[in-house]
């Protein structure tokens, strides 16, 4: 199918909108400052850096306190209900600032606003909050903030179609060595439990060309590790000429050295090819993030999740076998509608078989507009809450464990901070994405070291760098 793409005509209108922008507020008595924040996932984030970097070009400045800000945006993520309660306590503490400051600008942008229940919920509840706008015309950011200065009206855009990619939007990278590259956006999976595909529209996947000279330029600025996004990257080209798998190995083929990762990767789109790909690569991490949701088939079809235990465990059994270091990593959700005790013993039997190294669990959380919220719910939440306490206990017999065959063992560590475990020490990420302490000074930030590892803790390694004789 071809690729829906923003006109470079609309690009130049938006490059436009900037300049006027820029010129409202050139005038101010000082430099705007402004105050962005992201919840939920990596998409966010990136969608976030090109929001910074569209303020960066209208002549903002940043803080991170908002009450210093003339310009305050949340960009929000609609995944679990907590999150969109913790946006409208934000929003609600923004009233104070507001008052004392009415120049203020007040956007609230992203998945949770392009529901519409949610969206209403805070035009009538927040009368304060200037702009509003949902997941597909970002690249529309500046006309709608030159509306706002120019007509001092506030201004609602969430159309409901699927947007077209835009390219070259300028990004403000919250990282000196990491950096996001989405590579497709939408999702076609429809799980009864997610609301991403009504928030994030249908599957688009950006041009390989695109992405390669993208990946390349970041390699050549000085970035060390590339993380490819999507809501489901094996899904990546469909319909056209490159795959998921070809396009890992084209960005393989690249010169430097430098790391590429990936989320999220579904399992009903995970083949032996992709697994191959990356055991004969030589810059792709060996960690792949596998999210099983449950191990019952029964509530796996409830979930349309379109696979079977035996088949996912097929895929763990070969990835194992191709790629003997790999990471295994997965999500798993406790108290799906209708799921009894059985099946979540089953979830426990699962995660005994596979030993995950380490796991994201989620007690079911209810949204408005999917299939799952329609279904009988009978089970309690405080009974829930106790599997999930149990599913807690068997992972972290394992997770105590996972670590402990690296003592001994060197390992390529990109180096990216202050410690984790002491901040007098240094810390990165193996290519099997651990957390990996050592001692070091800071000329060795952003580079790659090989670190012996000397301590295995829960949830990271511990060493000292390898000397060159």
């Amino acid at each position: 199918m071809p690729i829906s793409t923003v006109s470079e005509d609309e690009l130049k209108e938006q490059r436009l909108f900037i300049q006027r922008v820029r010129a409202v507020t050139h005038v101010f008595d000082h430099k705007p400052l402004a105050f962005t924040h992201s919840y939920g996932c990596q998409q966010n984030v990136s969608d976030s850096e090109k929001i910074d970097g569209m303020l960066a070009e209208m002549g903002f400045d940043f803080t991170d306190k908002p009450e210093n800000a003339d310009l305050v945006l949340y960009n929000t993520c609609a995944v679990r209900e907590n999150a969109e309660n913790r946006v409208f306590g934000n929003v609600g503490a923004l009233k104070h600032f507001k008052e004392k400051n009415p120049g203020m600008i007040i956007a609230v942008c992203g998945c949770m606003v392009q529901q519409e229940h949610i969206a209403e919920r805070m035009k009538q509840r927040f009368p304060y909050v200037d702009l509003i706008f949902g997941t597909h015309v970002l690249h529309k950011f500046p006309e709608m903030l030159y509306s706002i200065y120019e007509k001092g009206r506030r201004v609602v855009c969430i159309p409901e179609i699927d947007g077209a990619i835009a390219e070259g939007l300028p990004v403000r990278r919250s990282d000196k060595f990491k950096a996001s590259v989405p590579i497709m956006y939408g999702c076609n999976n429809f799980c009864t439990y997610c609301i991403v595909p009504k928030v994030r529209g249908r599957e688009r996947s950006r041009a390989a060309d695109e992405i390669i000279s993208e990946v390349r330029e970041l390699i050549k600025t000085g970035y060390k590790e590339i993380l490819l996004l999507g809501q489901n990257v094996n899904s990546y080209g469909k319909g056209t000429d490159t795959d998921f798998p070809a396009l890992l190995r084209e960005l393989d083929r690249l010169d430097g050295e430098f790391i590429i990762s990936f989320m999220t990767s579904h399992p009903k789109d995970c083949s032996h090819e992709l697994i191959d790909v990356i055991a004969g690569s030589r810059h792709i991490s060996h960690h792949l993030h596998l999210p099983v949701q449950s191990g019952s088939d029964r509530i796996l079809k409830l979930m349309n999740r379109h696979y079977d235990v035996g088949k996912y465990l097929s895929l763990v059994d070969y990835a194992r076998e191709k790629i003997p270091d790999i990471q295994l990593t997965t999500d798993i959700i406790v108290g799906f509608p209708g799921e009894t005790y059985e099946d979540f013993k089953m979830t426990l039997d699962l995660m005994k078989r596979v030993k995950y190294d380490s796991a994201f669990t989620f007690i079911y959380s209810r949204r408005e507009g999917t299939k799952a919220a329609e279904m009988d719910d009978p089970v309690s939440d405080e009974e829930k809450g106790t599997w999930f306490r149990e599913l807690l206990d068997v992972q972290g017999e394992f997770g105590e464990r996972a670590y402990e065959k690296y003592v001994g063992q060197t390992l390529r560590v990109l180096c990216e901070g202050r410690g984790r475990t002491d901040d007098k020490l240094l810390t990165g990420k193996s290519r099997q994405n651990i957390i990996v302490d050592f001692a070091g000074d800071d000329s060795l930030l952003g580079s790659f070291a090989d670190v012996k590892i000397t301590k295995a803790l829960p949830w990271a390694l511990v060493g000292e760098i390898v000397k060159e004789e």
